[in-house]
């Protein structure tokens, strides 16, 4: 395990033609090659080899199909798509794990590793190591590195809740496009967060010297602010893409969605100049402690805004929307950002991973989402029990059968 290699595999399935793709256009993509798992979720041992077009796993529930998505989320920067704790992911009976792949760039290939080890070299216990992450060889000091190497976006079952749940979901959301922009992002969010617990430590020990408080309350201002304005950069481009796909009739299936940022941040920043919110939020923290103290968290921050979304076409907002339309909501947001994405990257459009993605689509909206993906250019990763409603896509997508931890390649 310590060198994060797959040996020894219980299936091999290699890789097959992927007519809809041509090698120039190919050369264009982010795409996962290969990828290997050693005791990650139900997988024992796999090595799967695919091409550039889309994949698509069907099989039955339980079978392993989102564990093969969140093994893929892995070779992106953050805790993957479940954002589950890494010892949870070993193999039952396993105290380690790991996932290999080879991702190929439009700079060319690089080999990712990263996994959890069973223990350090005096054998002891590692569970509370974090993972370990590769880049050809190269150890590197966390997931961030990743960021330099390919985007990911994902849509899952638990995100259609995205509109009616909390807020700090849709931040989520946000943050993980964002991410995908910018390498210094994630940083920056733990910079502000490992201040503010150090402030709340504070409050709840009941520190009363000004002093003690005022280097955690600058950063929370520098960094707080500096988050506010990258989220506000994201969604004036966010809304530009989506006006881009309404100007372009790709808006039928899936309605264009009405974006906003809510926040004390966002609203100053977009009547003041950046280096002035920054003292306004540093003298708030100051004068609100009392405020807070009694509260037992700090109430205000860029941990408080939200992502407003509403239904272009019918102006209301998403929350109050049908499933279905929330859903088709979503998925258009998800290709906005996708489209936003591969803008931003040269027209190198991102890996998407699609779990269960067809649940409460009817045809005419599978059919729109299979033609949105290929004109895209990107290698979605697709999930389904049935095989059927995938027939849309014909020989443009990889078919593969998940059954127990083992994949076969199917006609």
């Amino acid at each position: 395990m310590d060198d994060l290699r797959v040996a020894g595999t219980t299936a091999d399935v290699r890789r097959s033609a992927d007519p809809g793709t041509s090698g120039a256009a190919a050369a264009k993509r982010v795409w996962v090659e290969r990828l290997q798992l050693t005791d990650f979720r139900n997988y024992a041992s796999l090595s799967l080899d695919v091409g550039p077009g889309p994949v698509v796993l069907t099989g039955a529930n339980g079978s392993g199909k989102t564990n093969l998505l969140e093994a893929i989320s892995l070779l992106a920067p953050g805790q993957g798509l479940r954002r589950a704790p890494y010892p949870e992911l070993a193999r039952l009976g396993a105290t380690g794990w790991a996932v290999a792949g080879r991702l190929n760039l439009p700079a060319g290939p690089v080999d990712i590793g990263t996994g959890l080890l069973d223990s350090d070299n005096d054998g002891r216990a590692a569970r509370n190591m974090g993972r370990i992450v590769r880049i050809n060889g190269a150890t590197q000091s966390g997931s961030g590195a990743l960021a330099e190497h390919g985007e990911m976006l994902w849509l899952t079952p638990s995100m259609d809740g995205l509109f009616t749940g909390p807020a700090s979901d849709r931040r989520r959301f946000l943050d993980r496009l964002i991410a995908c922009f910018d390498s210094g992002y994630r940083p920056l969010l733990g910079q502000f967060e490992r201040a503010m617990q150090q402030r709340n430590r504070l409050l709840a020990d009941d520190v009363r010297a000004g002093a003690r408080f005022e280097g955690f309350e600058r950063i929370m201002a520098e960094a707080g602010v500096a988050i506010a304005a990258a989220r506000a950069t994201a969604v004036a481009e966010l809304v530009a893409a989506i006006g881009v796909r309404r100007a372009g009739g790709r808006g039928d299936a899936f309605p264009w969605a009405e974006v906003a940022l809510v926040g004390t941040l966002e609203a100053a920043l977009a009547l003041q100049p950046a280096i002035d919110v920054e003292d306004d939020y540093f003298a708030a923290l100051g004068r609100e402690r009392e405020r807070d103290r009694a509260a037992g968290r700090t109430l205000d921050g860029p941990h408080r805004s939200d992502l407003a979304v509403g239904h272009g076409p019918k102006e209301m907002p998403a929350k109050v929307c049908s499933t279905g339309e929330q859903k088709a909501l979503l998925i258009g947001l998800v290709l906005a950002q996708a489209d936003l994405v591969s803008q931003r990257s040269d027209g190198a459009a991102p890996i998407l991973l699609l779990d269960e993605i067809t649940a409460h689509l009817d045809p005419s909206r599978r059919a729109a989402l299979f033609e949105e993906i290929v004109a895209l250019g990107s290698q979605a990763w697709m999930s389904g029990t049935d095989r059927e409603v995938f027939a849309g896509l014909g020989d443009r997508a990889q078919m593969r059968r998940v059954d127990d931890g083992r994949i076969a390649a199917l006609a």
